[in-house]
């Protein structure tokens, strides 16, 4: 303690205000990571396939969690390594955009694994195109130069008055 104690004198509507502010900001700051969910089946085609990793791939981009769920139906029950095969394709596949969270377990009729971004991607937003400020003169800094004449003569011409 100090000695005087010590005190401010504030107003206290700033100092709410600002508080609120503050946390406005940490909470912009903050990421929401989702779980996306991406169903295969054992007997999947080479096409659908590629295209489910693509779109995995992606979420991971985006810096979102992927859920892989491998469904079995039937006799498909009897042949979990087929499954197990399968998942470890899209591991190979998705390769270093993400890193295995939970490993592949077998809960019922699905087998699931998840996937967790390799890395902080912060997506670069599109470059804008760049447009050239107006120069004092009120035309483009880099506009190209036009092949017409500075006067045309047709321009300057009178006009005969046939009257």
């Amino acid at each position: 303690m100090a000695n005087p104690p010590v005190c401010r004198i504030m107003d206290y509507g700033k100092f709410r205000y600002e508080e609120s502010q503050k946390a406005k900001e940490s909470r912009k700051k903050t990421v929401q990571v989702s779980i996306k969910e991406v169903k295969f089946r054992p007997k999947i085609g080479k096409g659908d396939f590629d295209t489910k990793v693509r779109h995995m791939q992606e979420f991971l981009e985006d810096g979102h969690k992927v859920k892989v769920t491998l469904q079995f139906r039937g006799r498909e029950m009897a042949h979990p390594e087929l499954g197990s095969k399968i998942l470890d394709a899209v591991i190979e596949q998705v390769g270093p955009l993400g890193k295995v969270e939970a490993y592949a377990r077998l809960e019922g009729r699905n087998m699931t694994m998840v996937l967790a971004p390799e890395k902080k991607v912060v997506k670069k937003e599109p470059a804008k195109e760049r447009t050239s400020a107006p120069t004092a003169d009120g035309t483009a800094a880099d506009a190209a130069p036009t092949d017409a004449p500075a006067s045309d003569p047709v321009a300057e011409a009178p006009a005969a008055d046939p009257g």
